[in-house]
């Protein structure tokens, strides 16, 4: 391996750690909603019905895109934000088909707080309280199947109603865990931009620190980059997200959120 220069530091690493998804909890309750929906499918939903594949994959989804999004937030905040959006959503998605069943089907729908929900939620305290040397603390198979057998009980019992609530109560905990990661994630990238916008903002600043160029050189592109007209920091191009000019690019001053000046192209 090549070494450094002795008078250049060591660069700066700006990649954040990822691939830790299956030690997430609401990776871990996801795979249990998966299992237990692909099993519920197979037993009490039409193989021919287009329901079937859908609540399958709504499940699956919710369970991959966390791990999607986990791996690929080493390199981009805002692509990690994106997936967990949509492993959000599609549990919200498998929330309405099981509810539907429910009452499509003339089936009871337990109560919140009611004695039922209140044990499928209380194993979730039974997985935190177990010693750390437990398997249902395992990261990998041994853990999976281990909390699989623990929810046994209602995903694979022989009354359609029992397992939908019982999934029903594992999507609102997933749901709530996923919520808190969206948060978390949505500050991660108000602070510190991204991984893309860290990577632009180092690039300007490190060309204005090392410019020795000429200054009437018209080829120079650092020209073409306009000061914030509020701080006086250099811009950066960025696009709309919303409003009447979604989609159109515009300058925006890279020491957002700090400052929010904005000019036009």
């Amino acid at each position: 391996m090549p070494k450094l220069p002795e008078d250049r530091p060591a660069p700066k690493r700006r990649l954040r750690p990822s691939g830790g998804y299956r030690r997430l909890r609401s990776f871990q309750t996801t795979t249990l909603i998966y299992d237990g929906t692909v099993s519920f499918c197979r037993r009490f939903v039409s193989g021919y019905s287009r329901t079937h594949d859908q609540m399958v994959q709504a499940a699956r989804s919710g369970r991959q895109n966390i791990a999607e999004g986990n791996r690929a937030g080493a390199v981009s905040t805002k692509s990690e934000l994106k997936l967990t959006n949509v492993a959000r959503a599609s549990l919200e998605e498998l929330l309405l088909d099981f509810e539907d069943y429910l009452r499509q089907n003339d089936l009871p729908l337990w109560q919140p707080n009611g004695e039922e929900a209140s044990k499928v939620r209380s194993l979730g305290g039974r997985i935190r309280q177990a010693p750390e040397a437990s398997p249902l603390h395992a990261p990998d198979d041994t853990g999976d199947r281990a909390r699989v057998k623990l929810y046994a009980p209602y995903t694979e019992h022989e009354d359609p109603a029992v397992v939908a609530n019982a999934l029903i109560c594992l999507i609102h905990q997933a749901n709530y865990l996923l919520d808190q990661q969206l948060i978390s994630l949505e500050q991660a990238f108000i602070e510190g931009g991204g991984f893309s916008e860290q990577l632009a903002a180092a690039r300007i600043a490190e060309r204005r620190k090392n410019d020795r160029s000429d200054r009437s050189d018209p080829s120079d592109p650092s020209k073409a980059i306009p000061k914030c007209p509020t701080c006086g920091e250099l811009m950066a191009l960025r696009t709309a997200r919303q409003g009447k000019g979604q989609g159109s690019q515009f300058w925006g001053c890279i020491a957002y959120p700090k400052c929010k000046g904005t000019a036009p192209l």
